[in-house]
């Protein structure tokens, strides 16, 4: 059998080689600065929800400084206000809570289960225990607890710490760029090439628009939301609080996802002191009720019709920007879906 004379062969320049190497440098630093990456692109997010805002007050002959300012200090003022208002409120509500807590709860029935024979089983546990338990033993176990406890606790001081850092960068680099004019296209400009700049440009201010109209749709969801709680809560339960609840509501609406879970806890609660078990259940429903109808309704019927995104592609993006980079995540998937969708809508 004959051998080919001659074979195929595939020439690899070396720029095609250093080429490869580079998109995967970039890649890896990528990686290593992706809760930057995740700042910034956070920060880009609000800076372009505050831009309508922004545009509406140049009709006023409002400069753009103090336009961003005013907007900035607005948020904070009603940041301080809900705060100021909601935590008293809030702990007093708690503190009656457990004071009732004991009138609604037959301590007999939950202290019913535990009966003399339910013992016996740890008397002889008891019994069973060896001579030569050593004290010196318990001292390092409880040792051993003792710094994992303090282990655990530098670690979620070092993510509150470094949540709280992020918080900070994500508010200076967003009011950096709404500040100036252009301040998002200027930035793209430093670092997108320039044989794409036109078209990123382009694709950006489009998606822009719909980027500030998906922020005002989030405000009308934590509207509507609250209002929905405040009217079952009032009207079909009657419970104390409907309002403090309502508003609870409407401020967690804020959070995607966690949002509905975090407002419906105190609601439960505070309906399963004022009337029992079966009123909590109730309560808990209707936060159920409400939680699934603008999930599968509202939310996407607001956002498809504001952002141009479909449901699913909603539902998906939601998912996704979880899994892969938690509450950031989440916060920005809707956004980037709407880049996402003019991209297509382009090659199309």
């Amino acid at each position: 059998m004959n051998l080919p004379n001659s074979l195929d062969s595939i020439n690899v320049s070396t720029g095609t080689i250093i080429r490869f190497f580079l998109v995967l440098l970039f890649f890896a630093v990528l990686y290593i600065v992706r809760d930057l990456v995740l700042v910034v692109l956070t920060a880009i997010v609000i800076a372009s929800s505050i831009e309508p805002v922004v545009k509406w007050c140049s009709k006023f002959r409002i400069p753009r400084l103090p336009a961003v300012i005013g907007v900035y200090v607005a948020i904070v003022l009603v940041a301080l206000a809900l705060f100021y208002y909601f935590v008293p409120t809030l702990v007093a509500d708690v503190l009656v809570y457990l004071k009732e807590l004991p009138q609604s709860v037959n301590i007999s029935d939950l202290l019913g289960p535990l009966k003399e024979s339910n013992f016996l089983s740890a008397s002889q546990t008891v019994v069973g225990i060896p001579q030569e338990f050593s004290i010196k033993e318990l001292v390092d176990n409880t040792q051993q607890i003792l710094s994992n406890a303090s282990q655990g606790f530098v670690k979620v001081a070092g993510t509150f710490f470094g949540g709280l850092v992020n918080f900070v960068l994500i508010m200076v680099i967003s009011f950096y760029l709404a500040a100036q004019e252009d301040g998002v296209v200027n930035f793209l400009r430093i670092i997108v090439p320039v044989k794409n700049q036109k078209y990123i440009l382009d694709l950006w201010k489009r998606s822009q628009t719909k980027i500030g109209y998906w922020m005002q749709g989030q405000f009308f969801l934590a509207f509507f939301i609250g209002l929905l709680v405040w009217l079952f809560l009032t009207i079909f339960v009657g419970i104390k609080y409907a309002f403090t609840l309502a508003v609870l509501a409407a401020v967690c609406e804020i959070i995607p996802i966690f949002g509905p879970i975090i407002a419906a806890i105190p609601g439960v609660l505070i309906a399963g002191g004022e009337g029992g078990t079966q009123m909590g259940v109730i309560v808990a429903l209707i936060y159920l009720l409400i939680q699934q109808f603008e999930n599968h309704l509202i939310y996407p019927m607001v956002v498809r019709k504001i952002v141009g995104v479909s449901p699913i592609l909603v539902i998906v993006s939601l998912v996704i920007g979880l899994k892969l980079a938690g509450f950031l995540g989440v916060l920005l998937s809707v956004p980037l879906a709407a880049v996402f969708m003019e991209y297509i809508h382009d090659v199309e």
